[in-house]
């Protein structure tokens, strides 16, 4: 392994930084993303016990805001459940613009690290052709291993650069895909909550 980091040319490390990043990403992700750390089961029934007991106060109000993502939303939701429909509305998306945020947080590093990996192995591969052309103006056509230098070198750092960028790509896709399911999930329980504090009479009174 070694060997062939050496063989790729100066433009191997940063791929193999890159490499490094992106799995760290990918695997940070892959544990902020799951259902359960975004969308507690027993949430929204947490919620509605401090809307239904009226014992809402700044303590339970920051526990339930730092429960999850999801109870970032519905403590804006308990906090303000007396204004305005159209203020809750509107308070509550301004703490989902935060949540989603968070969400695709270094998915945006992700996806760029998924289009200058290749970039990065085709500067390689720019440069050990350069050495191939230089041996030849050197020593001629004489002597193949003369070229075999910087074919190796422009082969194994597109190679290098692929390897990092395909699984990059897909993972960036995936994720994003995860992160924008979940919104669309949070959505439409931040949605139902509005309409369940309207419906039992709170949500609808002046501030």
């Amino acid at each position: 392994m070694w060997e062939l980091v050496r063989a790729g040319g100066p433009f191997m490390w940063p791929i193999i930084l890159c490499s490094v990043i992106a799995f760290a990403i990918v695997l940070e992700r892959l544990w902020s993303l799951q259902p359960g750390r975004v969308m507690p089961a027993d949430l929204q029934r947490r919620a509605w016990r401090l809307v239904e007991t009226g014992q809402v106060n700044d303590k339970l109000i920051a526990a339930l805001e730092n429960n999850s993502p999801m109870g970032r939303l519905l403590a804006i939701g308990v906090q303000h459940q007396q204004r305005t429909r159209d203020v809750l509305r509107e308070r509550m998306e301004d703490a989902g613009r935060h949540v989603v945020y968070d969400l695709e947080r270094y998915l945006n590093t992700l996806g760029t690290i998924a289009g200058i990996a290749p970039l990065l192995g085709l500067l390689g591969t720019v440069t050990g052709i350069i050495k191939s052309f230089n041996a030849i103006a050197v020593g001629g056509l004489g002597d193949p291993r003369l070229l075999s230098v910087g074919i190796s070198e422009a082969l194994i750092s597109t190679a290098a650069g692929l390897l990092v960028a395909i699984p990059s790509l897909i993972a960036f896709r995936y994720l994003r895909g995860r992160a924008e399911h979940l919104v669309m999930l949070m959505e439409k329980d931040a949605s139902r909550f509005i309409d369940e504090l309207e419906a039992r009479g709170t949500g609808s009174n002046p501030p």
